[in-house]
């Protein structure tokens, strides 16, 4: 395995100065949040960390990932399961963050439990692609594990041995494919009695049916699917809100960034809203 290649100086300074520009900068409902998080000083270190790809530290002002990550009470000990990585934004961050004293563990599906056909050849591609991150950058990487599951019936590990399960804008794919309560049961199944459930998911303006396309989901429809799986509601933080966003967009969420599946000539329109208003809510897996 090489060593992954550090990032430059420079790189790492284009960077911080796109995430500080007005594309990338905070949204007022989230800089004005009626409870500021405390952001932990590890998981600090672990964001600014020159590791990561500069291209993901751009989406910083959209994502608040030190924010985020310090409301889901994640420390260097804990062992976190993230469901469905995709390319490893997060797992940049959290591998290295946990790599001493806790564990990073990336859920991902099972190819072979997906039929065959484009869905199957999408989740080989996804999982490919996050094991070759991995094995290209060991001093982050080495001991993140990977646990692959069937999406019809869920296992992420064995009961009871996770600190923390994340989940970053899925909710609206298992709900539109009858997976969702599948999905939660495996969450509060491998969870510790206390352990933290963090979601973070595009927010409609209400309720909205199962087979909705938007890719937003209302928040009081996440809210009643974990309660049913027998979570109970910790927290909700306005940290990743996006009041520009209308959502009302010819693609849903897909039309905004990072997506930008709209017509060039609408390019400023939705650079100006920014990324989807999201949800973000942690959950507890009660202690009795």
């Amino acid at each position: 395995m090489k060593n992954l290649i550090n990032v430059s100086a420079c790189c790492l300074a284009v960077a911080v100065a796109l995430s500080a520009s007005p594309l990338y900068a905070r949204t007022p409902a989230a800089a004005g949040a009626a409870s500021p998080v405390q952001v932990s000083p590890a998981i600090e270190a672990a964001v600014k960390s020159t590791t990561r790809d500069p291209a993901n530290v751009t989406r910083d002002g959209f994502r608040h990932p030190a924010q985020t990550l310090s409301f889901f009470k994640l420390t260097p000990a804990s062992t976190v399961i993230e469901i469905t990585p995709g390319n490893g934004w997060y797992s940049e961050i959290l591998a290295p963050l946990v790599r001493q004293q806790g564990q990073y563990i990336a859920a991902v599906v099972d190819p072979a439990a997906v039929p065959e056909g484009r869905g199957r050849d999408y989740q080989q591609r996804s999982r490919d692609g996050l094991q070759k991150k991995f094995s290209t950058a060991p001093a982050q990487f080495d001991k993140a594990t990977e646990v692959a599951y069937d999406p019809a019936a869920p296992v992420f590990g064995k009961p009871a041995s996770a600190d923390v399960v994340l989940t970053f804008r899925n909710v609206h794919n298992w709900r539109k494919s009858g997976q969702a309560p599948g999905m939660f049961k495996g969450f509060y199944d491998v969870l510790k009695p206390g352990g933290v459930l963090g979601v973070v998911e595009h927010r409609a303006k209400a309720d909205v049916g199962d087979d909705d396309g938007t890719g937003y989901v209302g928040q009081q429809q996440v809210i009643a699917m974990a309660e049913a799986a027998g979570f109970k509601l910790d927290g909700s933080s306005e940290i990743n809100a996006n009041p520009r966003d209308t959502k009302d967009h010819p693609n849903g969420v897909w039309t905004l960034p990072p997506s930008n599946n709209h017509d060039a000539a609408d390019a400023a329109k939705y650079r100006a809203i920014g990324e989807s208003d999201r949800m973000t809510l942690r959950f507890i897996k009660p202690r009795s």
